[in-house]
């Protein structure tokens, strides 16, 4: 279950990664940025918000962002951090690129491997939790046993074209960046928005 607050950003999610994406070697050329959709992930402690981004560039390019918010910074992860946000209900968050964060990773292998379901997306109303319809739906294609990879697994991320590969214990997550470039992979976790879709937005191997 992901719990959404009614709540103002400062710089909102959009502004972050307008001014984080540009240095990305992938994004390059992509031009303004406007949300096509999003889809969340449930961290099992309740303590990270675990959230991936498709966004649309002016060129028609779609790019798939995972973004995890934290309430302290993420020890060594420094290289990784998007930026920081004021929330007007839960203080200033610290937002990372998913690809860094292991309990985004762990989440990503879960839902891939085992075809665990996305978070279910309640909006806090007035004290009471209403449904929300997530913009972006992703499915898992495997029905394996859960990989539970642990929170600290050392997480050896690069970048490889227009996809990120990362490496997680005996696992290989490789992230599609650029959305319809493909990937191949024993399992893959594939998207669907409004405006596209069906894509594979990332698949999962065993380490080489």
């Amino acid at each position: 279950m992901a719990l959404i607050h009614r709540a103002t950003l400062r710089p909102t999610k959009l502004e972050l990664l307008a001014t984080w994406l540009p240095d990305r070697p992938w994004a390059a050329g992509a031009g303004a940025l406007q949300q096509a959709g999003a889809y969340r992930f449930d961290d099992p402690a309740g303590e990270v918000g675990l959230e991936a981004h498709l966004v649309q560039g002016s060129d028609g390019t779609v790019l798939h962002v995972p973004l995890t918010y934290r309430g302290a910074p993420l020890a060594g992860a420094e290289h990784a951090l998007v930026g920081t946000t004021e929330h007007s209900v839960l203080g200033t968050r610290w937002v990372y690129d998913g690809c860094a964060d292991p309990v985004w990773v762990a989440a990503l292998a879960r839902a891939v491997l085992t075809g665990a379901p996305q978070a279910e997306e309640l909006i806090d109303v007035d004290g009471e939790l209403v449904p929300r319809e997530p913009t972006a739906e992703v499915t898992g294609s495997g029905r394996e046993d859960d990989p539970s990879l642990p929170v600290d697994t050392p997480l050896t991320p690069h970048d490889d074209g227009p996809t990120t590969v990362v490496r997680a214990g005996g696992l290989e997550l490789v992230v599609v960046r650029v959305v319809g470039t493909g990937q191949a992979g024993d399992h893959v976790l594939t998207g669907r928005w409004a405006t596209g879709g069906p894509a594979t937005l990332a698949a999962v191997r065993p380490a080489p």
